[in-house]
């Protein structure tokens, strides 16, 4: 496997941490916050692409279509839940427990991460260079994942009160776009 090849294959991946990025991120984050949720997508970049290729055809049997609707399922919930937030008049914000908490962030860096492992089945088959492969996919989805982040934040600040909703409504369109 060719380096652009690799590349491409990295931005393809890429392509829905950076849609996810830009939803969330006009929830309002904070700089910290963009960095913790870039490492973390990054280091799933890595781990997912390495599990499916060391763990093979164990889990293409178990995980299949389902590590793709289980991604798209939790994006959906969480963009439902943003809408639902958006629309009360609580001041709970779920958007707020996500990105404040461990265990959300891990969640989250692994539900956009779980097309990678099913790249990490094929990886072997195309002799690809399995430590520069996975480098180059997680950097370019951690690098996808912070201007995501930073766009969203920034058109958040615009968009002010609706921001939420917006960055709701794209992340149940993501999530649906994925099922299909």
């Amino acid at each position: 496997m060719s380096l652009y090849t690799i590349l491409a294959l990295s931005f393809a991946l890429s392509a829905d941490a950076f849609s996810f990025s830009l939803g969330l991120g006009m929830t309002g984050v904070s700089r910290r916050q963009i960095i913790i949720i870039s490492l973390t997508v990054l280091a799933f970049h890595i781990i997912m692409p390495l599990t499916g290729y060391f763990a093979g055809g164990f889990f293409k049997s178990f995980t299949g279509t389902w590590a793709g609707i289980t991604g798209a399922a939790v994006l959906v919930l969480l963009g439902l839940r943003m809408v639902w937030e958006s629309l009360s008049d609580k001041e709970e914000n779920i958007s707020r427990y996500v990105l404040t908490s461990v265990y959300g962030i891990v969640l989250l860096g692994a539900a956009v991460s779980l097309d990678a492992l099913s790249v990490g089945f094929t990886l072997g088959t195309q002799r690809a260079a399995l430590g520069l492969a996975t480098v180059a996919i997680g950097l370019v989805a951690g690098a996808m994942t912070y201007i995501g982040l930073g766009f969203g934040r920034k058109f958040g600040e615009w968009l002010g009160q609706r921001a939420v909703l917006l960055g709701g409504f794209v992340l149940i369109f993501i999530g649906i776009k994925l099922a299909l």
